[in-house]
């Protein structure tokens, strides 16, 4: 059975009618009382019945006074929505305006962080260039014989060398990146061969840390238009993040498939620690480590992952990252398929 919907009036529009009329002296509180309960009496028997009509009823005001009132109390209501309205939008605007000078000084301030990491950067390639040749000319006894420790000792800083190269290479990139310079020489390119290297070049890491590298790619993949250099170094540094958090006993895979008709798609996938889902977010923002305590076990800039987006979105593409904690992470992105 459908409910019958009582017929709208202005009386309805107006709350607390009656506490107004009282305060315009047109009725007593004892007659807005009597009114009350003589409109409850009215409900409770299943009418629809209003505060004015009972007080019409009762003759305790007539249809022209309330009808009066109503308009009053519409025109104050009125105005009152009005200047809210104003005020709102006032606010509104201070807020837009308050807004738009927080994001530009971000922006300044963004800009200025990635000059300082271009210049220092370049600063600090100079005399590692240095630091550099002359350990390969004591390494290499160009300079005088050494003994098998003083190798071992001059060894381990080549690597350490190599290491904080690695580092500045990635802060010159990220600088670039934010600059919007960061060049791309898109061309036809061997993916398999590509995640090949990078398998290689992980290889002995891997093993270092007991963990396994595999590659599953078809016989027969397509090109892809990227430029090598770039999409070589995201694959590096996706294998290398994947081998870091997976535990001794784990895997890291790269496949390699055909998706569609005109699209490479490229993924990998560990057996790691994984990644919060309510963290997943952070892990593409720049300097930023999930374990950032002074005792976090795994190193790093915080660049690499944020680095790997940017690459893969100038690429015309978008990284997709899925994890479970505990259980481990996978990246994945497509190419663009060409015919060889």
């Amino acid at each position: 059975m459908s409910q019958i919907v009582p017929k709208l009036t202005p009386e309805m529009l107006i709350p607390r009618m009656g506490e107004y009329i009282v305060q315009k002296g047109l009725i007593t509180e004892d007659d807005l009382q009597k009114a009350l309960a003589y409109q409850q009496d009215r409900i409770d028997k299943g009418e629809h019945y209003l505060l004015g009509q009972a007080l019409i009823d009762l003759q305790k005001l007539d249809r022209d006074t309330l009808d009066q009132v109503v308009t009053e109390q519409i025109i104050q209501l009125r105005n009152a929505l009005q200047s809210s309205n104003r005020n709102l939008e006032q606010r509104v605007k201070e807020r837009t305006s308050e807004l738009n000078e927080a994001l530009q000084r971000l922006s300044e301030l963004s800009q200025m962080k990635a000059n300082f990491v271009a210049n220092i950067s370049h600063e600090l390639r100079t005399p590692l260039t240095h630091v550099k040749g002359y350990l390969e000319l004591l390494v290499t006894e160009s300079l005088g014989n050494i003994s098998e420790e003083q190798r071992h000792a001059l060894q381990v800083s080549q690597r350490a060398t190599t290491k904080l190269e690695s580092i500045i290479d990635d802060l010159i990139m990220f600088s670039l990146a934010s600059r919007g310079e960061m060049s791309m020489r898109l061309d036809k390119v061997d993916i398999r061969r590509i995640v090949s290297l990078a398998a290689k070049s992980a290889l002995s890491k891997a093993e270092d840390r007991g963990v396994q590298v595999l590659v599953s790619a078809h016989e027969h993949i397509p090109f892809v238009q990227a430029d090598s250099e770039k999409i070589g170094w995201v694959i590096n540094q996706l294998l290398d993040n994947g081998i870091k958090f997976t535990p001794s006993g784990g895997s890291v895979v790269i496949n390699i498939k055909e998706e569609g008709h005109n699209l490479v798609l490229v993924s990998v996938t560990d057996t790691g620690i994984g990644i919060p889902s309510t963290r997943l977010k952070e892990i593409f923002e720049p300097f930023h480590q999930l374990d950032g305590s002074s005792t976090r076990h795994y190193g790093g800039t915080g660049l690499g992952l944020s680095l790997v987006r940017q690459i893969i979105e100038a690429h015309g593409s978008l990284l997709d990252a899925q994890s479970v904690e505990g259980k481990g992470s996978t990246f994945k992105f497509p190419l663009l398929a060409v015919s060889e």
